[in-house]
């Protein structure tokens, strides 16, 4: 079939991806999604109704919403996962992800809503799309703080109260209470399609405590009250995407870093300048660290060492443009040879012609670099 195109130019498909996106349903609600939990400061504006102030380029999040919509339901056909199913509790109302129901609820649901395999304990997952950049802090470190909430908080909700009782799950909602028994992190790389797995022992306790951060939140007058819990644009990418952004770092001319504003007076330069200087001791004595450790591994075989997994690049005969064999197949190619010797020149010259540039080795070593990731 033929592209409808505008003005000659087929459209960017952009477009529509956008268009779909604006029309996802977005409501003002009392209730915080958990999603909305990631800063204490952007939780509160939703809570109270601001109406945002900034349309950040949403494309990496539409993609990530795509591809997290194409896996959830591949789950859910082949596996019989309960998926994007709406929970509720007087905190929050969202859908989480996945749960994945042991035997013993799964036999008090009809036949054909019960899982092709159980887990062997109720288990809540929550599915995170990354990008490459990030993935080596996935693997090192797995979720973070707000990631964490965002599931304590839906794993609370269904442990004290169960599923919505909503059109199309009643079934579900009628299960009660749920014994909630293990909570599981899946990270899939955007880029290659890596996954990796986190799994939790749920702990109510655990759960009480992001439900106290969300309680926090209510109980503010007005947003300004709650605290940033990120270090601002430039810095943090939730805050360079987030739709309050230009609200919450106010006052600052273009150019400028928002985080000026946090300095109103001498008390406050004076201890940035003492942050500043702690940065720069901790990050001198880690280098000093990690210099002294190099040292000791430089000939140490690759291999998995407890945690960490070592590897080695370089090592590998250096080369630099030959300038001889250039001048060479100059006067071969018929091009006209720099009277004074012009590397750069030489190089365009041949590739403007198609010639490969000829590469000598020097005799030296690239040097060897370490490569340690989680074993």
């Amino acid at each position: 079939m033929s592209v409808a195109t505008v003005d000659g130019i087929a459209p960017s498909i952009w477009d529509a991806a956008h268009d779909v996106d604006a029309r996802r349903p977005r409501s003002r609600q009392t209730q915080l999604g958990a999603s909305d939990t990631v800063c204490g400061r952007r939780a509160a504006y939703i809570l109270h109704g601001v109406t945002p102030t900034d349309h950040p380029d949403k494309r990496a999040a539409i993609l990530g919403t795509f591809i997290h919509h194409g896996l959830l339901e591949s789950a859910r056909t082949e596996y019989g996962w309960l998926v994007e199913r709406s929970v509720q509790d007087n905190l929050i109302r969202g859908h989480v992800d996945v749960v994945q129901l042991d035997a013993a609820t799964a036999a008090r649901l009809p036949a054909r809503h019960r899982p092709a395999i159980p887990a062997d304990v109720l288990t809540v997952e929550d599915v995170k799309t990354k990008s490459t950049y990030l993935w080596d802090r996935v693997l090192r470190y797995g979720a973070t703080a707000a990631e964490l909430r965002q599931v304590q908080l839906y794993a609370g909700a269904l442990f004290e109260v169960g599923f919505e009782d909503v059109p199309g799950q009643r079934y579900l909602s009628r299960l009660g209470p749920l014994n909630i028994g293990r909570i599981r992190f899946r990270f899939i790389n955007r880029d290659s399609g890596a996954e990796h797995v986190q799994e939790i022992d749920f702990d109510p306790q655990r759960a009480a405590e992001a439900q106290w951060w969300v309680e926090r939140v209510r109980e503010t007058g007005n947003p300004e009250e709650m605290p940033r819990d990120l270090n601002g644009p430039g810095l943090d990418a939730i805050c360079d995407y987030c739709p309050f952004r230009s609200l919450c770092w106010p006052g600052t001319a273009p150019g400028v870093p928002e985080q000026t504003a946090l300095i109103r007076n001498d008390a406050d330069r004076e201890q940035a300048l003492i942050d500043y200087m702690k940065g720069h001791e901790l990050a001198s004595e880690g280098d000093r660290v990690k210099k002294f450790a190099r040292k000791k591994l430089d000939q140490s075989p690759e291999g998995i060492y407890g945690p960490n997994k070592l590897s080695w690049r370089g090592g590998n005969d250096e080369e630099k443009d030959d300038v001889e064999a250039m001048v060479d197949l100059h006067e071969v190619a018929g091009i006209p040879v720099p009277m004074t010797p012009d590397v750069n020149r030489m190089v365009k010259n041949l590739k403007d012609a198609g010639l490969a540039i000829p590469r000598r080795k020097t005799g030296k070593k690239t040097p060897a670099v370490i490569n340690i990731a989680p074993a």
